[in-house]
């Protein structure tokens, strides 16, 4: 089935001819099913955006890393800032650094997002805090591109405290983590920085969950839910 078909005609038509064939031919998500983590491709990303408000604000640059067989390919990494004609500098850039000059340079919208999705592949996105990066991605490539995500998100930020309760971190922020696990980040808020430190946090994570029994992505998201209703009934009951 056609990626656009649920699309206004007037919005799909913003693409040009190859870039709606792109969309056409952009890889399948990866169910969160008994594929063994280890079998699995993924891909921690990291959005730095103009805001965040996940209705308004827009992405502005996309870092990501691959995670294959337990291990991060350092040769498959992903960096990309998108051009918008329209952006205007607010208290942000204070956070993520991205000068207007960069903005001004950087990758048409369709074809950067278009670039990320074909480089992502068939995959699970890992995130910090990946209901935000989801909501903006998501948005992004309706906006931009046209497309609906259907990719699944697994995020870090849960399966480390869920993994690691000995820390004591139950809403760690990645700087905590990070000290946690004796790494380093000397360019925090850089997309690719960002998205990399998650990836080396993930790696271990990765040997506790071995080492914990879960083996496949349907076990992680079985246990994950254990745990979210866990907290939540915690919480309730004071």
């Amino acid at each position: 089935m056609n990626p656009l078909h649920w699309l206004p005609k007037r919005r799909a038509e913003r693409l040009s001819e190859p870039q709606r064939q792109r969309c056409f031919n952009l890889p399948k998500a990866q169910l969160l099913d008994g594929r063994a983590l280890d079998a699995t491709r993924l891909v921690v990303v990291d959005l730095e955006t103009s805001g965040l408000n996940v209705h308004r604000d827009r992405i502005l640059s996309v870092g990501a890393v691959v995670i294959e067989d337990r291990c991060i390919d350092l040769g498959s990494q992903f960096e990309c800032t998108l051009y918008r004609d329209d952006h205007q500098v607010t208290e942000s850039v204070l956070i993520h650094g991205i000068a207007p000059s960069a903005i001004a340079q950087g990758m048409d919208a369709a074809d950067a997002l278009l670039d990320f999705m074909e480089f992502a592949g068939e995959c699970v996105f890992l995130a910090f805090h990946a209901p935000f990066d989801q909501r903006m991605l998501l948005r992004g490539l309706r906006q931009d591109l046209g497309y609906r995500l259907r990719h699944r998100f697994i995020d870090v930020a849960e399966l480390a405290p869920m993994l690691c309760p000995e820390a004591k971190l139950p809403h760690g922020s990645l700087d905590e983590w990070q000290q946690y696990f004796g790494l380093r980040n000397s360019q925090r808020h850089n997309a690719a920085a960002d998205a990399l430190a998650t990836a080396e946090i993930m790696l271990i994570l990765l040997a506790k969950a071995k080492a914990q029994g879960l083996v496949s992505l349907a076990e992680v998201k079985s246990r994950l839910g254990q745990w979210r209703r866990l907290r939540r009934a915690r919480v309730g009951s004071f």
